[in-house]
């Protein structure tokens, strides 16, 4: 199983996100107990369309833009920092 102890998770971030993409999640466990999960971004979009299929059309409408390249970026999106 694909489970990783939140310390670990922490200090090998980066290692940890590249895990995510090759298995599409890890299971995150504090005092040998699991607590949450790190996931792939769109196994979460699949798992949120199941529960509303609003989301759904608007997830492929995203990719759709997306994929054109009608995107913002960080500064139109939220100004200057």
């Amino acid at each position: 199983m694909n489970i990783v102890n939140a310390t670990i998770l922490r200090n090998n971030l980066s290692s940890a996100i590249k895990e995510v993409k090759r298995k599409d999640y890890l299971l995150v466990a504090k005092r040998g107990k699991i607590t949450s999960a790190l996931v792939d971004i769109e196994l979460f979009e699949d798992l949120l369309s199941l529960k509303d299929k609003k989301f759904l059309k608007s997830i492929k409408k995203a990719r759709e833009e997306y994929e054109k390249g009608e995107v913002f970026s960080h500064t139109e999106v939220f100004g200057e920092i």
